[in-house]
């Protein structure tokens, strides 16, 4: 980590927030108050979420059916804004962690448990933690990977990859696994694990992009708890912790007044129509588009890439807390631009030449049966979702705006649809919401409540968690796609 020549034992005593990179001691411990009121979710107000749960009878049906904790936990709370999304959710994510297939029960918790600690997302290693433990895992593997099987450890390189710059997977990195003798990984596990992966990389995107709260806590007694700053810096407080902070939003963002924001995204979403109706653009021209895009979305910065600290022992490393690292190798990895500056860039994924309906779908199905199925069912649903509504607008047609939402994401992963006109990114995805989408699905940790208020903001919160519902979906979609290339590329 000590990459300036500094002394490394200075370093050891500090860490960086994950939201401003304001350097903090370790040592440090504050007394934060609860909270009197903590709902589901620290970025929509708790009365919204609970008015859709108390009228929805299925949402408590389909967790009685598919919880595997068996409650109405937060995720699940803020997904049951859309009804008929959450079933498809829930019933893929309980036949991976439940039913039949090639990994045990323990196996499939500890590899969600790796998975999640990749993002530092302390919310689903609680929760894996817990269920781990309660089908049968081994207590003494929670301390750390040392503790673990090697061919569990093994899977470390792929998990990395996977969550950070799936690109750079090859076959090789699958014929390692599934050829290193006693710990070898058959087909059909490595199969199971990357959905595994893959899934828990794209919920805690989710996780930090819906502002999910931690479960309630029944051991606080005071109303008073104590937090190591490992944690918590004071820019928690502005950004997260407080629903009523919506006023601190704005004017970091200057964007027009918002509803005339949301009259202008109405008009060019009627334009871009009315153009793709009368021509369509030449495959030169849609080409060039893409790449102006992939070299575009390099300016777009997350809300923590600011450097507001001089060059020193801790430029960019990401200090991740000890109960977290335990589960993982090389924590200072992280996403890197597809196209980056100066640097001689990767092929493109012509999404044509492999694609998730014609190749990755019969695969999995094949290796794995009955999973292709339900990931198909929830792509499908998660796409093409709509309730023809925008803000206040009703009978509008979204479905331009969703694609481009699932394709910039895409974009952002190098992956490019031929048939897809590119410039439409850039007239109906405007700058702030561009910030959130990236800093959502490829620096989740750093998400703040300030990010999910600028874009949108005549929208209602379910329109918003919809959004996350679609990067979410795109990022695993995107995951899978390269791991799964990488499969047909080693059995071919």
């Amino acid at each position: 980590m000590n990459r300036s020549g500094g002394s490394p034992s200075a370093a050891a005593n500090y860490l960086l927030c994950t939201n401003c990179r304001k350097v903090l001691r370790k040592d440090k411990r504050i007394r934060v108050s609860q909270p009197l009121t903590r709902g589901p979710s620290a970025f929509i107000p708790e009365k919204e979420v609970v008015q859709a749960n108390t009228v929805d009878e299925r949402t408590n049906f389909l967790v009685e059916e598919y919880s595997t904790s068996g409650r109405l936990d937060n995720i699940t709370q803020v997904m049951s804004l859309h009804t008929q999304y959450l079933e498809s959710f829930l019933r893929s994510q309980f036949y991976m962690l439940r039913m039949d297939g090639p990994l045990p029960l323990p196996y499939r918790h500890y590899i969600a448990i790796m998975a999640a600690a990749r993002h530092q997302c302390s919310y689903l290693i609680n929760m894996h933690v817990d269920e781990f433990l309660k089908t049968g895992g081994i207590a003494e593997w929670l301390n750390g990977l040392e503790y673990v099987p090697q061919r569990l450890r093994n899977l470390n390189e792929i998990n990395k990859l996977l969550a950070h710059r799936p690109w750079l997977i090859t076959k090789e990195h699958i014929q390692k696994l599934v050829k290193t003798g006693e710990n070898n990984w058959s087909l059909p596990e490595l199969v199971h694990a990357v959905v595994l992966l893959a899934h828990y990389h794209a919920l805690a995107s989710f996780v930090f992009g819906s502002g999910i709260n931690p479960e309630r806590d029944p051991e606080i007694s005071n109303g008073f708890r104590l937090i190591s700053v490992n944690n918590f810096c004071v820019c928690d407080l502005a950004n997260d912790n407080n629903i009523e902070n919506a006023s601190l939003t704005g004017s970091n963002f200057g964007i027009v007044d918002s509803l005339s924001e949301l009259e202008a995204l109405m008009e060019r979403m009627k334009r871009l129509q009315e153009e793709r109706e009368d021509e369509e653009a030449s495959q030169e021209e849609m080409t060039t588009r893409f790449e102006k895009e992939k070299k575009e979305s390099l300016f777009v910065v997350s809300g923590d890439n600011f450097h507001s600290f001089p060059h020193s022992d801790f430029e960019d490393d990401m200090i991740v807390t000890s109960d977290v690292s335990r589960y993982i190798e090389d924590p200072g990895f992280g996403y890197e631009d597809f196209a980056r500056r100066g640097e001689e860039h990767l092929p493109t994924f012509r999404a044509q030449d492999y694609t998730w309906e014609n190749h990755g779908f019969s695969l999995v199905n094949r290796l794995y049966s009955d999973i292709g199925h339900l990931l198909d069912e929830k792509f499908r649903m998660v796409y093409n979702l709509t309730y023809n509504t925008m803000a206040t607008h009703e009978g509008v047609d979204t479905t331009m705006l969703r694609r481009a939402l699932f394709n910039y994401v895409h974009c952002m992963f190098g992956i490019r649809y031929d048939d897809y006109d590119y410039g439409e990114v850039n007239q109906l995805l405007e700058r702030s919401l561009k910030v959130y989408i990236k800093t959502v699905t490829c620096y989740p940790e750093r998400t703040t409540k300030r990010m999910y208020d600028s874009y949108w903001r005549q929208f209602k919160h379910s329109e918003k968690v919809h959004v996350n519902l679609l990067l979410m979906e795109a990022r695993m979609q995107a995951e899978l796609l390269y791991a799964l290339r990488a499969i047909t590329r080693h059995l071919t």
